[in-house]
């Protein structure tokens, strides 16, 4: 339903209810801006004020990647003033993949709500949510899903919230009871689960694409994919570190449980800036991207890409960092 951001601010009307003391928001510092933006308007909504509601975590001195135990201890330490801990499924600008399920458990157990943001990480890294025990999680289908820009995206809300009616939430017309929908009456009933939290029919044209890819998913099967990614990964990463490791430094952790598909790439010279970099790798049709000041960013896709398509990425690559 929707698209990410939309769904986040859905969610935050249920999930994030402050009430006395119990009135922040954690979230990582370096969290990809628009969750930011929708993070600090519900803060303000509520009348209250983002720099003293808004708790952000970033990685330690000198470091690129926040530590589970790090998180962990701040939820605990931060526990009684917390109403909803927000986290990145994968990191958008690092790439690593986050240890959720210890998260997850952690924040609950301070008595927080814990929401997922997962546009990286749906369809790139392997997800249990029910079992992780988020209370919702929100996503867009335009990355590694394949739908393409403007797609629909989606959410989750965890079963035990399946039948709360009690939950504020904004309500509309899909959401309402399917087998009553057209009695036309005044009283909202939701759909039980997160159809429940609908509001307008789906826009079929920019679903059609979403179930186009996910038919291919399901054929292909998800855990076949995720070992080709990984082999993906591994051999791209040895390519760099074989012909470009004076000139780029690998941001992505390596430990296969801790990353996705993506790569992150920081140059180590400012000879030749990022954006430039990206036009070169484009100008041979290689599709990446990169985030300012210094960051490439290169994803072997398994659906689609091959080895041979990493080899010739790489070679690529190696005449695009040239000054």
């Amino acid at each position: 339903m929707n698209s990410l951001t939309v769904n986040l601010h859905l969610m935050m009307v249920s999930f994030f209810r402050p009430c006395g003391a119990r009135d922040c928001v954690l979230m990582e510092k370096s969290a990809f801006p628009s969750d930011r933006y929708a993070v600090v308007s519900q803060i303000e909504f509520h009348g209250l004020d983002a720099r003293t509601h808004l708790i952000e975590i970033e990685p330690r001195a000198g470091e690129r990647h926040l530590r589970t135990e790090d998180v962990i201890e701040r939820i605990e330490r931060d526990g009684p003033r917390l109403a909803l801990v927000l986290l990145p499924g994968v990191q958008y600008l690092s790439g690593q993949s986050l240890e959720l399920e210890a998260l997850c458990a952690a924040a609950r157990s301070a008595g927080a709500a814990v929401g997922l943001d997962l546009a990286h990480a749906i369809g790139n890294v392997p997800l249990s949510l029910h079992d992780w025990n988020a209370d919702f999680a929100v996503w867009c289908s335009y990355k590694y899903l394949n739908a393409g820009p403007g797609a629909i995206g989606g959410c989750f809300v965890h079963e035990r919230h399946a039948r709360r009616t009690d939950l504020p939430r904004f309500a509309g017309w899909w959401g309402h009871d399917k087998s009553r929908r057209f009695e036309m009456g005044p009283d909202f009933r939701p759909i039980s689960g997160a159809q429940g939290w609908q509001v307008s029919n789906p826009p079929i044209l920019a679903s059609a694409p979403l179930l186009a890819s996910l038919e291919v998913f399901a054929r292909a099967g998800f855990d076949r994919l995720r070992g080709k990614s990984l082999a993906l990964g591994d051999y791209m990463r040895r390519l760099i570190d074989a012909r470009l490791g004076g000139a780029l430094e690998i941001v992505t952790p390596m430990d296969p449980a801790a990353r996705g598909c993506q790569l992150s790439l920081r140059l180590r010279s400012a000879a030749v800036t990022a954006g430039r970099c990206h036009e070169r790798l484009l100008a041979d049709g290689i599709i990446g991207d990169w985030r300012e000041p210094d960051t490439l960013r290169l994803s072997a896709v398994p659906l689609y890409n091959t080895f041979r398509d990493v080899l010739t990425a790489v070679d690529s690559l190696a005449r695009a960092v040239r000054p």
